[in-house]
C-alpha cells in the first residue's frame, strides 16, 4: 500500500487547517492509500542526516516552502511542487506568470522594491500609476490569504498613505473591477480538469471570500469560465488549484488569483464534492 504524508502548518490553531488535512486523508483512504497527517514542525529538517521511512508522496497544504523543497530534494514527489507553491504565494510572481501565458486578468502593475527607510514619493512614479489605473484601484500585498492584505483604494490620500505604509513589502497595483463587487467564482481544478465550483457573494465587502462573511452556492460554469480556470492553473504549473474568477463589465471571466493550497471544506459543503478524491487519483495516475 502506498503511503502519503499530508502536511499542514502546526502554528495555525484554527480547526479548519486540520479539517483540510482530514478531508485529504479521507480521500487517500478512498483510494487505498495510507495517509499520515503531520504538522510542518513534526518533520525535522536535519540537513546532516538523510530522511528515513519516506512516504511515497506528499500532499502539501502549507506555504512552508523550505520544508517542501527539503522533501522534494529527499526524492519524495510533493504536490503541489514547492516552486508552484512559492509562485502562488507571491501574488506579484504569480501575475507575472499569468501575464506571460496571456491569461485574461485585471490590468496589473508590480510595485518597485522600496527599502523600508527610504521613499520614492517625489519621483512621479505613483502619479503615473494613478494616471494608468485611476481611482478606485486595488492594492494587494504579495503575501496574503483569505482575502486579507487586499485594499480597496478610493482616494489619493488613501493611496499615498498605503504605499508609504508598504515600504519594504512586495505588492501590486491592480485595476478595480467594479462589475464584480462582492462576487466571484471559486473553481477547483485538478490537472487539466475542473472538479468543483461555487459562486461566492457578499453584500457588505468588495471581496467575496467566505472567511470575510461571504455566502456561497453551486454554479454551472460556462465553457469560457472552465477554459480560463484550467489555463490559469496550467500557467503556474499547479496540479491542484483554487482559481478565483471575477466578472468583467460584459460578465466575462477574469482571473483574480490562483491558490496552490486552496481550502476545500467550503466547496465540499456547497457541492458535496471532496476535491481531495480527484486530487489523489490524479497523483496516483501521475506517479504510474
Amino acid at each position: 500500500m502506498k503511503t502519503c504524508w499530508i502536511i499542514y502548518n502546526g502554528s495555525l490553531v484554527s480547526d479548519k487547517f486540520l479539517d483540510q488535512a482530514r478531508l485529504m486523508a479521507e480521500a487517500c483512504h478512498n483510494a487505498g492509500v495510507q495517509p499520515i497527517i503531520y504538522k510542518n514542525y513534526e518533520i525535522l529538517v536535519d540537513l546532516s542526516t538523510p530522511l528515513q521511512n519516506k512516504a511515497d508522496f506528499v500532499i502539501f497544504l502549507d506555504k512552508d516552502i523550505l520544508l517542501a523543497t527539503y522533501l522534494k530534494n529527499q526524492g519524495i514527489p510533493v504536490f503541489n511542487d514547492p516552486e508552484v507553491i512559492e509562485t502562488c504565494d507571491n501574488k506579484a510572481k504569480q501575475y507575472i506568470k499569468l501575464a506571460q501565458a496571456g491569461i485574461e486578468m485585471p490590468t496589473t502593475i508590480v510595485a518597485p522594491k522600496v527599502y523600508p527607510k527610504f521613499t520614492i514619493r517625489d519621483s512621479g512614479y505613483f502619479e503615473g500609476v494613478l494616471h494608468k489605473l485611476g481611482l478606485p484601484l486595488v492594492i494587494k500585498e504579495a503575501h496574503g490569504s483569505f482575502g486579507m492584505k487586499v485594499y480597496l483604494i478610493e482616494s489619493r490620500q488613501q493611496f499615498f498613505d498605503k504605499v508609504e505604509e508598504l515600504r519594504g513589502v512586495d505588492f501590486i497595483f491592480q485595476q478595480y473591477i467594479s462589475s464584480s463587487f462582492g462576487r466571484d467564482i471559486r473553481v477547483n481544478t485538478i490537472g487539466n480538469e475542473v472538479v468543483a465550483a461555487m459562486y461566492r457573494h457578499s453584500e457588505t465587502d468588495f471581496r467575496a471570500n467566505i472567511t470575510n462573511g461571504g455566502q456561497a452556492e453551486k454554479i454551472e460554469l460556462t465553457t469560457t469560465q472552465k477554459d480560463l480556470a484550467i489555463r490559469a492553473a496550467q500557467a503556474v504549473g499547479a496540479d491542484f488549484a483554487g482559481v478565483d474568477l471575477l466578472f468583467d463589465e460584459n460578465e466575462q471571466p477574469l482571473v483574480c488569483e490562483v491558490n496552490a493550497a486552496s481550502h476545500i471544506r467550503n466547496i465540499y459543503n456547497v457541492t458535496g464534492i471532496n476535491v481531495g478524491d480527484a486530487f489523489v487519483q490524479h497523483i496516483l495516475k501521475k506517479l504510474g
